[in-house]
């Protein structure tokens, strides 16, 4: 499956995924395009994941976890992501209108349950 998405370009890129892509075909995949493997690790029957493998995990789903939430906040409270435009160039611009406004929210929200006071511009 991985496959389907990868080309020469993606030499310097990070895979990050669960465990649902671990086996003999994704690791092949994986080499192939020389990707940077940040895959979780899975374990198996009589094989547990050992203590290193689980804190690498841990991390690689603190990374993960945070970049999901801004998608699903996105496709819950800002039309489901759609881009309906003729041109990148117009694409490009929706797309970054789109995260202004996640970031925008995310600062109100982050005010808002920090107690962070907000600057006095007018002095």
């Amino acid at each position: 499956m991985i496959h389907r998405h990868s080309d020469e370009k993606d030499e310097v890129q990070e895979l990050w995924a669960d465990s649902a892509y671990t086996g003999e075909d994704q690791e092949n995949t994986i080499k192939r395009y020389k990707v940077n493997n940040k895959v979780h690790e899975k374990g198996y029957r009589n094989k547990p994941l050992s203590e290193e493998q689980k804190e690498l995990n841990k991390g690689k789903s603190r990374i993960r976890a945070r970049v999901e939430h801004v998608f699903g906040f996105m496709e819950q409270s800002m039309n489901k992501l759609y881009v309906r435009s003729i041109g990148i160039q117009r694409a490009s611009g929706f797309v970054a209108l789109v995260n202004l406004t996640y970031n925008l929210f995310r600062y109100e929200q982050l005010v808002r349950l920090n107690g962070i006071g907000v600057p006095n511009w007018k002095s």
